[in-house]
Parts: C-alpha cells; structure tokens; sequence
C-alpha cells in the first residue's frame, strides 16, 4: 500500500513552525507496516493544494493531510480538496451538530466564523474531533483515500490514532508487515558504528540497517520487512545478537528506552539514591532525570554551584583548594561530589565542573575541559574529557556522558 503525506501552511515554507506532523505521521505509519513513500508542503493556496493532491492521488492509495482547517480566511484546504476532486463545498451538517455541540459543552457563543470549517466538499466522510474545532474529514478520489486533519498535534495525533489509522488499514489488501528494532549507541561515531556493522544485512534479505544521529548518539535502526510478523520477528531475532556482540560497550538503550529512561529503571530496580552537584552543566544533568515521573524515589538533591562561594558554602569545598587547582580541576569535581554526597546521605553522587564556553579557557584547559567526578561507599573517582563545538553541543554532550556513566554504575552494583 503506498501512503503520501501533505502538510499544509505557509508557517511551515517559512521556516516559522517545525513540521512535527509529518514526522509523527511518518514514524506511526511506518510501525503499522505502511511506510510512506512520498511528502510535500504546500502553502495556504487553493490551486498549490490542490495540484499536490492530483498529483499525490494518482500515485499513491491513500494521501494523509494536515493543516488549512481554520476558522481564517488563510485556511484553505477544503476548498482546495473540492477544486481537486471536482466536488461542490457544501455545508456539512455533521460537522455544524459537532461544532455546535463542543461550544455547548463549554459554555460559549459559537462565532459566525467557525461555521466556515463546516464548508466541505460534498459527501465527505466526517472524522470526529474531540479537542477541537475543526472536524477532519476524508473522501476517496480516483481510487484513493484521502484524509484531511487539523494541523495542531494534539488534535491531530489523537484524530489519527482513534479514527484513521483504523480506516487506512482497512483498506489494505498486502499484509506484509515491518518491525523495527532502534539500539542507542553512545561513544562511537556514526562511521565507526557503520564499519562494525558492515555485511549484516546482505546475506538476510527483507533486513535493512540505517543509522540516525541525534546528538551526542547515535541510532542504529534494524528493519525488517516480509509476509508476517512471525517471519519478520524471526529475522530480527536473528540479527539482533550479531548487532549486539559488534557493539558491545556503547548500547545504552534498545527499543522505546532511552539512555534517561534506561537509568531511571535501573535506579528503581537498584533501590539506589542519587544526589548531584553541577557547575558548566547548569542542572541539565538534573533535568532529564526529574523530566521523567517517579524520580522522587531515587533523586535526592540537586545542586548548582555555578559559582565558587556556593561550592564552599553547600559543598564544603575550601577556598585553599579553589584558589591552588581553580574551579575546573579534579580535585575541585572530587571535592564536590563527596560534598554534596555527605550533604545529601545518597548512595552514589555525581558532580561536573567544566568550561562550556565560548570563553574561560586557557592553554591548559580550552573550552571543553570538563571534569567528572562519582563519589560512592567504595570512594571517588574522576574522569577528565575534552569535548568540542559550542557551549550547548558540550553542556549536552556532558550531561549525555554523566548519565552514561552513572548507567555503567548501576549496571556493576
């Protein structure tokens, strides 16, 4: 079944709004087994629209749109869905009883100007919309199914998994299926990932490797594709250790886990306790721990000592020790994950102090001297790196690093 994606809005041509729409769609078609083929963006034009949607329609079996469903005179899709499959506007009235029941609801006049996303073409099917004002609507052309959603996500996503999702699969006649594995790979290069990897989809038709950046790591995606999702298993069953052994050391997450996640499972698991102390960072690292829900359980305490009077006065870090290594030193990160470990009574602790730039560095400690340091029951241990590029590729790249270790921690617990 071949599958396109339009989205619709001269925001998006601008460069104003990020099109997360059609990367959702693409990600949630893909894991049905129906991978799109083709996407275009168009701007708020009725003819642009509907050129896109003739041409979309004869190539493919079902075209999803997003975008252009507005009460404002900028939103323009239905009119372009008419103009392109030779349809009247009408008013629809299933729309107009939704539209006139969601301002009910909520107690508010419905404006005349609303009444305008009920102008769709004749026969058009309705697709409910709960959180919003504009219904979707779809209609076959040609032989093609086509889908018309609003462009706001949340209305969006939630439209497509209740309603359109269901319908295009109906129609599908193959059932060939896709599966797809995604290891997080951090401490190679995407070249080096590639070099370890090299054969191991040419003797295993229906497998396919792509890799993916998403800085500082690196996704390695194994896709399988073939009649069955018990033949598609089968062949990610048996490629998955081949992938696992070439990377061995440098997988932090597999599946919908992520290296934040991964970390926080294994901190419950562990029954662990954490306390941290940052300086160049500025809280990242404790951020994307308090991001997820629960971490109450295992966070204890967060610290940002930025500058030098908080190290001595919440770490117990001395001004002898400042003064003769300065701020970014070993001796200064040691100092503070002990101290903010005594302060906090947690298992382990984990402080960083850096230099993210653009300026503070010097000969012997250029922008990206970052040093860690983890403190537990055993002792304290500090690792030194230099990382590049610029203040926000190296705050990141820190943070990424101290979650991976304190992974690595956990794991030997």
């Amino acid at each position: 079944m071949r599958i396109a994606t339009l989205s619709i809005g001269d925001e998006l041509l601008f460069g104003e709004v990020t099109d997360t729409n059609a990367s959702w769609l693409a990600g949630r078609l893909y894991g049905a087994g129906v991978p799109v083929r083709r996407h275009l963006t168009v701007g708020d034009d009725e003819d642009e629209i509907a050129a896109a949607l003739e041409s979309l329609a004869a190539e493919h079996d079902a075209v999803v749109v997003t975008g252009g469903l507005g009460p404002t005179d900028d939103d323009v899709t239905a009119r372009g869905a008419a103009q392109a499959t030779g349809r009247r506007l009408v008013l629809n009235e299933e729309a107009l009883a939704r539209l006139r029941e969601f301002f009910d609801r909520r107690g508010r006049e419905m404006h005349p100007a609303n009444e305008r996303q009920c102008l769709l073409p004749a026969k058009a099917g309705i697709i409910p919309n709960a959180a919003g004002t504009a219904s979707g609507f779809h209609l076959v052309h040609g032989g093609a199914l086509l889908v018309f959603l609003p462009g706001v996500p949340a209305e969006m996503t939630r439209m497509f998994a209740d309603s359109v999702l269901p319908l295009i699969l109906s129609r599908r006649t193959e059932r060939r299926s896709v599966r797809t594995l995604v290891l997080s790979i951090f401490g190679l290069s995407e070249a080096e990932i590639g070099a370890r990897l090299t054969g191991i989809d040419r003797s295993r038709p229906g497998l396919t490797v792509a890799y993916c950046v998403n800085y500082p790591l690196v996704e390695v995606k194994l896709r399988g594709e073939g009649e069955g999702a018990p033949v598609v298993d089968e062949l990610l069953a048996a490629a998955a250790p081949l992938v696992r052994e070439r990377l061995a050391g440098f997988i932090v997450a597999e599946g919908d886990e992520t290296i934040d996640t991964a970390v926080a499972r294994l901190f419950r698991e562990k029954g662990m306790t954490l306390a941290l102390a940052e300086s160049c960072t500025g809280g990242l690292i404790a951020k994307r721990i308090t991001d997820l829900a629960g971490s109450s359980a295992y966070f204890l305490l967060g610290a940002v000592t930025y500058a030098n009077g908080a190290k001595t006065r919440l770490l117990d870090v001395s001004d002898d020790l400042l003064a003769e290594k300065g701020a970014v030193s070993a001796e200064v990160a040691r100092a503070m994950a002990r101290g903010v470990r005594d302060l906090a009574g947690s298992d382990v602790a984990l402080a960083v102090t850096g230099i993210a730039g653009p300026d503070g560095g010097a000969p012997d400690k250029p922008v990206g001297t970052v040093f860690l340091a983890l403190a537990d029951r055993a002792g304290c241990t500090v690792k030194q790196y230099r990382f590049s590029g610029d203040r926000e590729k190296i705050r990141t790249i820190t943070a990424v690093t101290a979650m991976d270790w304190l992974r690595r921690w956990l794991l030997s617990c």
